[in-house]
């Protein structure tokens, strides 16, 4: 703490000195004028009285006849001009005075006003007994400031630059930071050194967007269709994908990106009626959307509760007999591409590997791999370790 005011007293007179030297200056220029105007104060009002007294003379000589009165006139001007001069000087003389006064008051002012000024702000404001925050100290322990975060990882980046797990976190963050240089080179390293996912060619064509202020280029055109072969169902980049062929004057083959778009997407999706302009503005008219998959009627809060209650004997048929109601529904509602996914995903929680083996080759059966829905359901299958067999199971029999 007392190197803390040492170091402000020390700044105090830096700022002091540098701000009085011009006054000081001035005030020593003014304060020798003022000496030297005192010495010879005496003087000049002595030859005040004496030319009075010579006005005097001149008026008596006149008087007596001595001196014509065209003479006394011209006596009576010289005279009073070398009055009026004397007068002056001793006149400036005062104000000198008064002029070093104001010089003493402005430097008492800088010396004192600022720094007393700035004592009280720093008490009301600061606090002075707060432990210091060094940067390394903060950097371990970032908690949820974000700008400590991107400086943490940027130092580790720095010594490991191969890390794409590094890369892939800094990616978005600059993105949402207007960083859009910083988030282009971010996603491309992720891509090269951890490789493709939706997600990062999906974020690169996003940030190659951001920026060229809204035109979809042909480079961010291209990692948007990465990002769709990767994920079909990603509607984001499907949307961007058929927004740079628009720009580019590919309006057929715009229109129909968004029309096979629009025809995917349910009809309470924010985004349709903007897929819709977009097919009028290309020379179409909207399509009708995806119908809403209705509800299979998945567990509801009553059963959770009760199934908390049961031993894991029961639990486990609990929960077996709802994914057989799930089958069954499947059967009257073979079109409902999320039920599929959850029977399967539901078999392979289970354990029952054969099952869901078999909800996955049926599922196939009415969504072919080809699709979108067979696609999702083939990488389901890859997710939890099924080598699905894409034709359709025997008989077409569903579980």
């Amino acid at each position: 703490m007392m190197y803390l005011w040492i170091v402000l007293a020390l700044l105090t007179a830096a700022v002091a000195a540098a701000l009085l030297l011009p006054f000081a200056r001035s005030a020593s220029a003014a304060a020798s004028g003022v000496s030297n105007a005192r010495r010879s104060n005496s003087t000049r009002a002595g030859e005040v009285e004496v030319y009075r007294d010579q006005l005097r003379e001149i008026d008596r000589d006149r008087e007596g006849g001595l001196i014509s009165t065209e003479e006394a006139e011209n006596a009576r001007a010289e005279v009073g001009r070398r009055l009026i001069a004397a007068a002056a000087e001793n006149d400036q003389d005062k104000t000198g005075g008064a002029a070093t006064n104001k010089h003493r008051i402005a430097t008492a002012l800088v010396t004192i006003v600022p720094p007393a000024l700035g004592l009280c702000l720093y008490l009301s404001l600061g606090n002075p007994g707060i432990p210091d925050q060094p940067l390394q100290a903060r950097l371990e322990n970032p908690g949820n400031n974000i700008a400590l975060l991107v400086t943490k990882v940027e130092r580790h980046l720095a010594e490991n630059p191969t890390d794409g797990a590094g890369w892939d976190i800094l990616a978005p963050i600059y993105l949402r930071l207007d960083r859009a240089g910083d988030a282009e080179l971010a996603y491309r390293n992720a891509i090269r050194f951890i490789g493709p996912s939706n997600a990062r060619y999906s974020g690169l064509g996003e940030t190659l967007v951001v920026a060229n202020d809204g035109i979809v280029t042909e480079a961010a055109r291209q990692a948007f269709e990465q990002a769709v072969k990767l994920d079909p169902n990603d509607p984001r980049s499907r949307f961007y994908a058929a927004l740079g062929l628009e720009q580019g004057g590919r309006k057929d083959e715009a229109r129909a990106a968004f029309e096979e778009l629009a025809s995917a997407t349910p009809a309470d999706a924010p985004w349709k009626g903007l897929l819709d302009e977009h097919i009028v503005k290309n020379g179409g008219v909207p399509v009708a959307a995806k119908p809403v998959a209705p509800s299979l009627g998945g567990p509801t809060q009553e059963d959770v509760a009760a199934a908390q209650d049961l031993s894991q004997g029961d639990r486990k048929a609990m929960i077996a007999g709802m994914v057989d109601s799930l089958a069954a529904k499947l059967k009257d509602e073979p079109d409902n591409i999320e039920g599929w996914l959850r029977l399967v995903r539901s078999y392979a929680v289970l354990g029952d590997e054969a099952k869901a083996r078999d909800a996955l080759s049926t599922g196939l059966a009415q969504f072919p791999p080809d699709g979108n829905d067979g696609k999702r359901l083939l990488a389901l299958g890859k997710d939890i370790g099924l080598d699905a067999d894409a034709s359709p199971a025997p008989g077409g029999a569903r579980p």
